[in-house]
């Protein structure tokens, strides 16, 4: 019996959306769901290197978010308008596939411009869907200059589930911000890898825990709501993903000796799961993914998953059900909600193993 979307419907009171990151980033609350008991404990999450051994090893994405979210006027009614930066599609014509708001209002040929003293100016080449563009930056200096002054006028790209509610605050350039971010190309940040403080890293190493790092770049469309009930029938954004050769042969030494594999974050599973061959080993991967997890399938790789509490109807709740089944999940969401966690970006985290 397959699974439809409104199955993966629950009731999210606003309350339980975490506004601000934990205090200290390893102390989040950690909900522990056992996949074959379907036993609940509620930790924090420094814990979780009690559920792991010498010789297991964690993956994570080390993905970096880059600031995509400008603020513009529109050329002479002076509009305010809100640019999304999406993707660099050309590097030398200064190409960008964006997402703006409000879209009703730019059309292609109308000039955009940015920064006090109009430091960037772009022109909307064309219409990608209904609030998408494409963008072509006018700008005379070098690529490394252009980045440069991308960088200086973009902010940091946090969901509107928050911005909703409140105004960027200047921790939100450290926290929405793994520690160990290093290739820089998401639009949003792999939030499950924000629970890894210094200190936890630490003390995975003296605990003899490895690390292998895989980088998929997280775009939007984790936020895109899913339109088909039938999830066979959803198409996926593609994302751009990396395995090198170094985290390859980590990964599959980890499998070939039968070491637990932690997948830290849905990304990371996505990532593991794309390079994944018929044997559960994987290989070195460069270039794109749209693979979308739902119910029935079998996960080759990952032993144990780290996500943190998704919004309903998402691809992140649709794959943390279908690692852990989905009875066992919807119940242990209804036990969060209960139990006061935090959900979605900056909320609290669940170790399914």
């Amino acid at each position: 019996m397959s699974i439809k979307l409104s199955q993966f419907k629950y009731n999210l009171p606003k309350e339980s959306v975490a506004l601000h990151p934990s205090k200290e980033r390893d102390e989040c609350r950690l909900m522990v769901v056992h996949k074959d008991t379907g036993d609940i404990e509620h930790k924090t999450f420094k814990d979780i290197l009690n559920y792991f051994d010498e010789g297991d090893l964690f993956v994570m994405n080390d993905t970096k978010v880059f600031p995509a979210r400008l603020i513009g006027t529109k050329e002479k009614t002076n509009a305010k308008i809100e640019v999304f930066l999406l993707r660099e599609i050309n590097e030398n014509t200064r190409l960008w596939d964006i997402l703006v708001e409000p879209a009703r209002k730019i059309r292609i040929g109308n000039k955009l411009y940015f920064g006090e003293n109009n430091e960037l100016v772009a022109e909307v080449i064309d219409n990608t869907t209904s609030r998408g563009r494409t963008l072509r930056f006018l700008f005379d200096g070098s690529n490394e200059e252009f980045h440069k002054v991308l960088k200086s006028l973009g902010t940091t790209p946090l969901p509107m589930d928050i911005l909703n509610f409140r105004n960027l605050l200047p921790e939100d350039n450290l926290r929405y911000q793994t520690i160990y971010a290093k290739n820089e190309g998401a639009v949003v940040a792999p939030a499950t890898g924000f629970h890894f403080s210094r200190e936890l890293m630490k003390r995975m190493e003296i605990k003899g825990i490895e690390t292998a790092y895989v980088t998929l770049h997280s775009g939007l469309g984790n936020f895109r709501p899913i339109e088909v009930e039938d999830l066979t029938k959803h198409k996926s954004d593609s994302e751009e993903m990396f395995i090198t050769a170094e985290a390859m042969d980590k990964i599959n030494s980890a499998k070939a000796e039968k070491r637990k594999i932690c997948a830290i974050g849905t990304t990371t599973a996505k990532a593991l799961e794309t390079a994944a061959t018929i044997d559960g080993k994987i290989k070195q991967y460069a270039g794109w993914t749209s693979k979308f997890i739902f119910p029935e399938y079998n996960f080759q790789v990952a032993d144990a998953l780290v996500c943190q509490f998704n919004r309903p109807l998402s691809p992140m709740l649709i794959m943390a059900c279908t690692f852990g089944g989905f009875d066992l999940i919807m119940h242990a969401y209804q036990e969060a909600i209960q139990e006061g966690y935090k959900f979605l970006t900056y909320g609290d985290a669940m170790l399914i193993i």
